[in-house]
């Protein structure tokens, strides 16, 4: 379903010639869900830091769009801002705990590792 999301952005972005922000960081959100995706499907672990990454860039993308199209200045700049800061603290706890407490693997993980022992340069 990303896949055919960032195709179809990516035909429109070729159809109108030119790519504008709002474009670009859309195509980042589906590149983040598809590593994401990725990730799973190799670790058998859901990476939470992407969600977080997903979420700021979606932010982001919200608050260039609001800037853009109405000028006015107004509270919900604001209100974004901190939403985006209050994430990046977020990515910043997490990597911290994974990195002080990292995860213990199961039983069929080590056995998988341990076959693999010596193949890898």
């Amino acid at each position: 379903m990303t896949v055919w999301a960032g195709i179809q952005t990516t035909i429109e972005i070729f159809l109108k010639g030119r790519a504008s922000i709002d474009d670009i960081l859309l195509l980042f959100i589906y590149l983040e869900l598809g590593a994401m995706v990725g990730i799973y499907f190799k670790t058998n672990h859901m990476p939470v830091r992407f969600l977080i990454y997903v979420a700021i860039t979606a932010l982001t993308r919200l608050m260039i769009s609001d800037i853009s199209h109405h000028n006015d200045p107004n509270m919900g700049v604001v209100y974004i801002s901190a939403a985006i800061l209050l994430l990046a603290i977020a990515v910043l706890v997490v990597r911290f705990a994974s990195w002080r407490f990292p995860s213990v693997k199961s039983s069929d993980q080590q056995v998988v590792d341990e076959s693999h022992e010596g193949l890898e340069p």
